[in-house]
């Protein structure tokens, strides 16, 4: 009888692939180059290493998470299948006109991003349901069938269809893929009412069209990757990380690879949140930055805070409305371009700007040696002394400094007149300030101070930055948790199989119809727990029910959380209580005299969450031993100081550094500055505090 469990994460970035495997809780983990031409290579490259560590064969790996930004780059760089768009006669160009909403009110030049499909790829039907799900035109079959036509002679692999208000009626919607089906079943469909059934045309229509674009491209990996993965001897079933913090089936995720987006950012958060619950920190500000991109959430009562829509690909300096609505379950984060491997240049102002360009894995920063000839942020770290080159991701890969240090020269300082330390110093602030605004309006937007938060970082280069990030932002704590290279590899390992379902159907309280949304809740329910035990056939499953709501005119609305009694016997003045208690929490006091609205409802099914035992923190008690010295430059001393070389490996329990310090391992480097001191929990997490 087998005692043994091992499960394996994997966690597909922009330049790294982190794999790790579990046995028995124990970790191993590993990361290697992201492999762009064929992802699924990197995975089974990892896996054989981990497998190694362990001592087990991939025949012996009982369960696979994965999350992956393959569906979020294929957007961004519009690398998707061939897609055709079906809506309503009248709303062809929804995708294009947007909103009335400009995201630089007084850029006279302002430039919209482009929609994803152009115009000559987008057809129209007749037919016309009312925003009561009543139909006023009858589709006909034959109008159809003459769409579908056009359609096959312009050899699409994909269709996308959004009719207006079919989140409330979806039966011309589905007579469309009935027809698609039979005379184009090579062509992949995807429909709005079940991609995303809610209201605003303009995010639904987007949303479908991205789960079609990216549709074929996800399935033909998926498929790939399964097919190696048995050719390797595995033989236990793959799920997948979705943007809302769960798992779902690989099947689900083929059909609805939309919900992929942010996969890899949720398994980050819910790793935070893991360790925040360990701790018992009710304020979270959670840090990641690989090679690519750095993503910050915030968590609450060890929770990530969600969201129903939010944007890829921001085009105008990572502003809200430049990008592209999904309008899907997502945890809510901001993420930027500012990543180890985000580039560096000199605007035409003389201004030192970095990212959004990344140099990814391929051929990577000038440090790397592989023709890469723009100086990154690992170039700008490596010359300020926060990274050994000998001993980068392990050992793997060796940096060349003096490459750094000609590309700094190069493309920052011959502009500005600076030497290549000087130019490291300022690519280094400039992207720790980016960081710490992105933070500012982050938190400013949810209401809250960032003072009272603990910093919890992970990602490849995450730590090499959070000291500095703490001090700008004034967070007394900071805490690098293990495994800390790979955390969202391991956030999926703790993530339960979830499923969230939601539809609009718009209500007032003056007009509450008790009856009328218990059975929709029911039947959300319903639906989300049938996701749920695709997955997982005999845990138990916990609903968590949301609705959406706004005062009349409002032009948004805000979630408000209702225990499973309030949801199964609603009453009008519960739910107007919830929503006022939020929205005072949120804009300081209640309106007076507005009516209030429902907009979307929401059922999230969920496995129950793992058990944490908390830690028992200890104080501080004696000095790591040091392994030598390095110099260090300590950005708010602007100078270089002799710091510590501490292992993390060797630091037992209780023991300081202080700084200026790195500690150091295989898969990234703390940097403590020279305003903090790091102890190490008995966890193993390192808990970096300031010394004022």
């Amino acid at each position: 009888m087998k005692t043994t469990t091992i499960r394996l994460g994997v966690d597909i970035g922009g330049t790294f692939t982190d794999v790790v495997l579990e046995k028995n809780g124990e970790p191993f983990s590993t990361k290697v180059l992201t492999t762009y031409a064929a992802p699924e290579n990197a995975i089974i490259d990892g896996m054989h290493q981990v497998c190694e560590q362990a001592g087990v064969t991939p025949s012996q790996i009982d369960q696979i998470i994965h999350g992956t930004t393959l569906a979020t780059n294929a957007l961004i760089e519009r690398r998707g299948a061939k897609t055709a768009l079906i809506t309503t006669e009248g709303f062809r160009d929804v995708i294009e006109m947007r909103t009335e909403s400009r995201f630089e009110q007084y850029d006279l030049n302002l430039n919209l991003p482009d929609p994803l499909l152009p115009r000559q790829r987008r057809f129209t039907v007749p037919g016309r349901v009312d925003a009561n799900g009543q139909v006023l035109i009858d589709l006909d079959r034959s109008d159809v069938e003459a769409v579908v036509e056009k359609i096959a002679q312009g050899g699409f692999e994909s269709v996308a269809v959004g009719l207006i208000h079919s989140y409330l009626n979806p039966a011309h919607e589905q007579l469309v893929r009935d027809v698609l089906q039979e005379k184009l079943p090579e062509v992949s469909v995807s429909i709005s009412s079940e991609v995303s059934p809610q209201m605003r045309e303009y995010e639904r229509f987007n949303t479908v069209v991205a789960n079609a674009y990216i549709k074929p491209l996800m399935a033909s990996y998926l498929g790939r990757l399964e097919e190696r993965l048995k050719g390797e001897g595995v033989a236990c079933r793959i799920f997948l990380m979705h943007s809302g913090g769960g798992i779902i089936s690989i099947q689900n995720a083929a059909d609805f690879p939309v919900r992929l987006v942010e996969s890899g950012p949720a398994g980050g958060a819910v790793f935070a949140a893991h360790i925040a619950a360990r701790y018992g920190i009710d304020k979270v500000l959670s840090f990641d930055m690989g090679g690519t991109t750095a993503k910050i959430c915030l968590i609450k009562n060890q929770t990530p805070k969600t969201s129903r829509v939010f944007e890829v690909a921001r085009t105008y300096r990572f502003k809200k409305g430049s990008g592209m609505p999904i309008s899907i379950p997502v945890i809510d984060m901001v993420e930027i371009g500012a990543g180890g491997g985000s580039l560096a240049h000199v605007d035409s102002m003389r201004q030192i700007r970095v990212g959004p360009e990344s140099a990814g894995s391929e051929p990577g920063p000038a440090c790397y040696g592989r023709g890469g000839e723009k100086p990154g942020v690992t170039d700008a770290d490596l010359v300020l002394g926060k990274l050994d080159p000998d001993n980068f991701a392990g050992g793997s890969i060796k940096l060349h400094p003096e490459e750094s240090k000609s590309a700094l020269r190069n493309h920052v300082g011959e502009t500005l007149d600076m030497d290549a330390v000087e130019s490291a110093f300022g690519v280094a602030e400039v992207v720790d300030e980016n960081m710490a605004n992105a933070a500012r309006v982050h938190a400013v937007e949810n209401g809250e101070d960032l003072s009272e938060y603990t910093m919890i970082a992970f990602g490849g280069a995450a730590p090499l930055h959070a000291g500095r990030l703490c001090e700008k932002l004034g967070v007394e704590r900071l805490l690098v948790p293990p495994g800390a290279g790979v955390g969202s590899a391991i956030g999926f390992l703790r993530a339960p199989f979830s499923f969230e379902a939601n539809r609009s159907v718009y209500m007032t309280l003056s007009d509450f119809d008790p009856d009328k949304i218990s059975a929709l809740l029911r039947d959300l329910q319903a639906e989300a727990t049938g996701f749920v035990r695709t997955c997982d056939e005999v845990s138990p499953i916990l609903s968590e029910f949301k609705v959406y709501m706004r005062y009349t005119g409002q032009g948004w609305e805000i979630p408000i959380e209702l225990t499973e009694e309030q949801a199964m016997a609603p009453d009008a003045a519960t739910f107007e209580a919830r929503f006022i208690e939020d929205y005072t929490k949120l804009f300081g006091r209640p309106v007076e005299g507005m009516d209030i609205e429902i907009t979307v409802w929401s059922v999230n099914a969920t496995t129950p969450p793992e058990e944490v035992a908390r830690v028992s923190e200890t104080e501080a008690a004696g000095t790591a031993a040091q392994e030598g010295t390095r110099p260090l430059f300590d950005a708010a001393k602007a100078q270089y100081l002799d710091a510590g070389i501490i292992r993390r490996d060797l630091m037992q329990t209780g023991q300081c550094a202080h700084g200026p310090a790195a500690v150091t391992e295989a898969e990234t480097t703390i940097i403590v500055p020279a305003s903090r001191y790091a102890i190490r929990q008995p966890d193993g997490c390192i808990d970096v505090v300031s010394k004022g």
